[in-house]
């Protein structure tokens, strides 16, 4: 099987590695790549927002496998346009993708699948922000209506700071979404769906904000781990039975069915899982601690899965241990990152590459989130060691990263509430 996959980063990165695993994966191609992703796949040019230019570049290469990372892309209908000249794709329609493209569309789908999630309200009128706020609080939870690269939420519990951020993108007509604060530590679970059949795969615990602790802004994502020793395998069966499979069913009912990988966020409060948010694609970072523990074959399932043929997988098989995934950003992120600089120490084992680049020769920095430094162990607190220690071989002049990744988690700080 020759595999396209269709992104820049290092959730691209981690995909091509496991499927360079797969003994039934013969090529590997990559579009557009990264200085890392050079060593693993072919790279070629493409516009990934572009169905025509994407659908092209799959039958130049003669993929029988077109594999769709970033969210942007499926949004935009480019899988609709590699199915539609015939070519197997891994990732859902442009109407599916609406499940992560308007937080409003996925509030309604919820709705009539019955699933819990925090109360809501769409404002679109700058007029009406301040009475909506009223509405909320003592947490108000602020969100662009829209694409976000996992940066568009203020969850804070300054009223000013909400109202800012809402006026904000109001002024750049975006429709803003006010939410009820939801308690509990939050998971991401990532599932195969292929219309109604749906295979999860292990539990992750994202860390959003830039800082130790929890502190700072809000990011695309600074770190990862899995599996979560605090999350009960009973918790995970719920949340499948009881959030995923009826969301796939009720897109099913509404004629978009979802074929591809369902991202449910979740918070794990008092009353049961509630879902923050859906998106319609894997996850980054936790994407790269996940596979990293993946034994069964990647291309084996994503295929199945983009061929309608799913429900003959069965449970997937994971290696024992743990995953860390740690971030290492760019000096400045999440604002404007500092980009353009030498990195030493960026081929080592379970360093994929996010925003790099190569000129003349050398790789150098070119985005926020720089490179994700993958770590595995027999537990959690092994795979941390690996992971800080393979970042102390990385030289990057002002970068940052979190150094508590999984650590609460370690020293049993994550409670359920009851």
């Amino acid at each position: 099987m020759r595999v396209l996959v269709i992104g820049s980063g290092a959730r691209e990165h981690a995909l091509l590695l496991a499927l360079a695993r797969d003994p039934g994966v013969e090529a590997l191609m990559c579009a557009p790549g990264n200085a890392g992703i050079a060593k693993v796949a072919e790279q070629h040019p493409v516009d990934a927002s572009s169905g025509e230019a994407v659908t092209a570049l799959a039958k130049e290469v003669s993929a029988d496998l077109v594999v769709i990372g970033p969210e942007v892309p499926l949004v935009l209908g480019v899988a609709d346009a590699v199915r539609a000249a015939g070519i197997a794709c891994f990732g859902p329609s442009a109407d599916a993708a609406r499940i992560e493209g308007s937080k409003a569309f996925a509030k309604d789908v919820m709705a009539a699948a019955g699933v819990r999630t925090a109360h809501s309200e769409i404002v679109d009128n700058p007029a009406e922000l301040d009475a909506a706020l009223d509405r909320f609080g003592p947490n108000w939870v602020v969100k662009d209506d829209g694409l976000a690269a996992g940066k568009g939420v203020v969850v804070t519990t300054d009223r000013d700071a909400a109202r800012d951020h809402a006026a904000e993108l109001l002024e750049t007509g975006h429709p803003v979404l006010l939410e009820s604060f939801l308690d509990g530590p939050e998971v991401s679970l990532f599932c195969l769906v292929d219309g109604e059949t749906v295979v999860p795969l292990l539990p992750a615990q994202d860390h959003k904000r830039v800082g130790d602790g929890d502190t700072g802004p809000n990011t695309g994502g600074m770190g990862a781990y899995t599996p979560l020793p605090w999350l009960p395998a009973e918790t995970v069966t719920a949340i499948v039975d009881d959030v995923v499979k009826p969301v796939a069913a009720e897109l099913v009912k509404r004629g978009s069915g979802f074929s591809g990988l369902l991202y449910a966020g979740l918070a794990i409060g008092t009353a049961g899982p509630a879902v923050v948010e859906f998106n319609c694609r894997f996850g980054d970072p936790e994407t790269q601690a996940v596979l990293a523990l993946l034994e069964t074959p990647l291309g084996e399932v994503l295929n199945a899965t983009a061929t309608g043929t799913l429900d003959t997988v069965g449970e997937l098989q994971w290696r024992d241990g743990a995953a860390v995934t740690v971030v290492v950003a760019a000096e400045n992120y999440p604002a404007t990152p500092r980009t353009g600089d030498a990195i030493v120490g960026s081929d080592g084992d379970g360093v994929l590459h996010a925003g790099t680049k190569l000129v003349d020769g050398k790789v150098v920095s070119a985005g926020g989130r720089v490179l994700s430094v993958v770590g595995v162990g027999d537990d959690l607190t092994a795979a941390r060691n690996d992971a800080y220690a393979k970042i102390e071989t990385i030289k990057l002049p002002g970068s940052h990263f979190r150094s508590d990744i999984g650590l609460s988690a370690v020293e049993g700080k994550i409670t359920i509430p009851s």
